[in-house]
C-alpha cells in the first residue's frame, strides 16, 4: 500500500503524494543567462526566482491542495537553496525535515528524501 503523505526525489524533480494522490512533477531550470530560475510543475512554468526578495509563483491555475501547494514550496525552497550553498545531498535532506518539520508537514518527511 502507497504511504498516505510523502515526497518522491528524482534528480531536480520531486513528487508530493497527498491522501495516496501523486502530484507532480515540479521541476526547475536555470534561465538562459543564470540569473535566475524558472519553478515548473507537470513541465510548465508556475513561477520564478530572481533574487530572495523577487520571488513570483502561482498555482491557483493547477487547483491543487493548499497541503501540496505549501509543501512543494518547502521543498522548492531547500532545493534551490541548497544548490545555491553547494550543500551535499545529506544536508539537503537533512534541511528538508528539519524545514517540513517546522512548519508542520513532518507526515510527509517519513519516506527517503535521498
Amino acid at each position: 500500500m502507497a504511504a498516505a503523505h510523502s515526497i518522491h526525489l528524482d534528480g531536480t524533480r520531486f513528487w508530493v503524494t497527498h491522501r495516496q494522490v501523486q502530484y507532480g512533477p515540479f521541476d526547475y531550470e536555470w534561465s538562459p543567462d543564470f540569473c535566475g530560475v524558472a519553478l515548473l510543475y507537470q513541465g510548465r512554468k508556475f513561477g520564478e526566482y530572481c533574487t530572495a526578495r523577487e520571488i513570483y509563483a502561482d498555482l491557483r491555475p493547477d487547483r491543487l491542495p493548499l497541503s501540496v501547494v505549501q509543501v512543494s514550496s518547502i521543498v522548492m525552497g531547500c532545493v534551490l537553496l541548497g544548490v545555491m550553498h553547494g550543500l551535499t545531498e545529506e544536508e539537503r535532506s537533512e534541511m528538508l525535515r528539519q524545514r517540513l518539520e517546522e512548519f508542520g508537514f513532518d507526515r510527509f518527511a517519513t519516506t527517503n528524501l535521498t
